[in-house]
């Protein structure tokens, strides 16, 4: 089963190294995480796992990587800055701000119980506003960016001409983004600043459906090939009055999350809307082109948008397992290979000087190939049972009688089988065991 508490994956999470409260030496900030060593191979793995997907293996997608900081004038041609909102209402008893549509109980205070204390709900933007210079006046308001996808539609005809793209072509990017959110939390589902992973495909109009069919489906299997079980990743449509201001239609990949089952990334058609804003309000005409049609117009996009912080949660807790082993709870996270922080751990059995050697040996041999750790401290089964919990898929084991055969022994994660392997043929039969799946 997977982890069925915040508090499971939270407390597993700063154990091992994956996610710390941020500034935690001065309190904490709400809602701020810093990404330990391990926490930081996760993420890197699920950008590669992402990228490669989405731009290395296909010949109609290119990368992009845009300003966190553009003119003010992108998000109100965007309609970020008079749309982009969420219901607020406060207490009046306690103080406490909170989204309306959120709230289990929308007559019922959280945090101090009371009912019927809540104002009128009323529009909050969720834009994060900084000032450009050294005067906070209204004409050096900016915004760190609420999505990575208008960098995007400001930047498409540059990618065009330059990579000499024709319909129908994608530009993705991978970044951060920033939203002042109302109430952020949820561990790590949830916070002001995050890390986007999103692709606008670029498309004739009248070909718009079946590219949103394709991005769906292709969507879904990216979870479904990187191990998350299909029983708790689903499909959802959104009903209209979900749909943002610039969305045709929308569905939401979601996962069945502790709290129940909640967003994974969307998938939109954006239509036109906003090649189409960016031209009338920046007088450059960013319609296609079509020589061979003789016709220009605003091409249709569609819009995979899923969260790289929020990818790794659902992943750890898709991945949580407790199993019985010899009357003994043994924690492991199954996570897949691609996604693994590290893929080898070296164990010596002895801290002793002969065993010195041959540590280095392997592990000089292993580090060219694959993210390793090599590990000394504590008993040798102590040792499995970190390296099950951080989800190493294998650990290789160097112990006395390595100095006679020149052989250590490769354990596996999920069932815990062992092989003795030569040490010159250590590095083809890691290689056999990962297979295809790196």
């Amino acid at each position: 089963m997977p982890a069925d508490s915040l508090e499971t994956i939270a407390n597993l999470s700063k154990r091992r190294g994956f996610v710390f409260p941020a500034s935690e030496i001065y309190g904490g900030l709400r809602s701020s995480w810093d990404y330990g060593p391990l926490g930081a191979e996760l993420l890197r793995n699920i950008r590669e796992a992402w990228w490669g997907a989405m731009v290395r293996e296909r010949d109609d997608v290119v990368g992009l990587d845009s300003s966190i900081i553009q003119s003010r004038q992108v998000w109100a041609a965007s309609g970020h800055e008079a749309s982009f909102t969420d219901p607020l209402v406060e207490c009046t008893n306690c103080h406490h701000r909170y989204r309306v549509d959120k709230l289990d109980d929308p007559d019922q205070c959280p945090s101090c119980g009371k009912r019927g204390t809540f104002t009128e709900p009323r529009d909050f933007n969720l834009l994060l506003k900084t000032f450009l210079g050294p005067v906070e006046e209204d004409a050096a308001v900016a915004y760190l960016r609420p999505e990575t996808a208008q960098g995007i539609f400001i930047n498409y005809e540059n990618v065009r001409r330059s990579s000499r793209l024709r319909l129908p072509f994608g530009i993705a990017q991978i970044g951060k983004s920033f939203r002042n959110e109302i109430t952020p939390g949820q561990f790590v589902f949830r916070t002001r600043e995050f890390e986007q992973m999103e692709m606008e495909y670029f498309c004739r109009p009248e070909e718009a459906d079946q590219w949103y069919d394709h991005w769906l489906d292709a969507r879904m299997q990216w979870y479904l090939n990187l191990g998350m079980h299909p029983d708790r990743v689903r499909l959802r449509a959104h009903e209209p009055d979900e749909l943002a201001h610039y969305a045709l239609v929308t569905s939401d990949v979601e996962y069945d999350f502790p709290w129940g089952w909640d967003e994974l990334e969307g998938i939109a058609n954006r239509t036109d809307f906003d090649l189409r804003a960016h031209s009338d309000a920046s007088g450059e005409d960013l319609r296609y082109y079509d020589q061979e049609a003789d016709e220009r117009f605003y091409p249709f996009v569609i819009e995979p948008a899923a969260g790289v912080t929020r990818s790794a949660f659902a992943f750890l807790i898709d991945a949580y397992e407790e199993e019985e082993v010899k009357g003994e709870t043994r924690v492991v996270l199954k996570l897949h290979p691609k996604l693994a922080p590290i893929k080898v751990a070296v164990l010596p059995l002895s801290k002793k000087d002969d065993l010195v050697g041959v540590t280095d040996e392997v592990a000089k041999a292993l580090r060219p190939h694959w993210a390793i750790e090599v590990d000394v401290t504590q008993s040798i089964g102590r040792r499995y049972r970190r390296q099950d919990e951080i989800g190493t898929p294998y650990c290789v084991t160097i112990d006395f009688d390595t100095l006679d055969d020149q052989a250590v022994t490769v354990r596996d994660r999920d069932t815990m089988a062992q092989d003795r392997v030569s040490i010159e043929g250590l590095v083809p039969h890691l290689r056999d065991k990962f297979g295809t799946l790196l």
